[in-house]
């Protein structure tokens, strides 16, 4: 299966998700937050600098219940400049 690219705007997404986590996280190490998610620390690491900027929906569920953010606030801020204006 040959995956279709990604936009500049997902990718921009999904580095603006990265660094809104890596801000949450705060002073937790990426070890603890990822094992308090379910997930490897290589996989916070990928989503935080950007390598992945299409994470599983219920990987970044898991992130959001680990850190304390709500789900609409992190697609409010992780929207296209664009659209959060409007």
């Amino acid at each position: 299966m040959v995956r279709t690219p990604l936009t500049p705007e997902e990718r921009e997404r999904g580095e603006r998700l990265g660094r809104l986590l890596r801000e949450a996280r705060g002073g937790r190490s990426m070890a603890e937050v990822a094992a308090s998610a379910g997930i490897s620390a290589e996989t916070l690491r990928k989503i935080e600098t950007g390598r992945a900027p299409t994470p599983a929906f219920f990987t970044v569920a898991a992130l959001a219940h680990a850190l304390g953010l709500s789900m609409d606030d992190l697609v409010g801020r992780c929207a296209p400049v664009a659209d959060a204006a409007a």
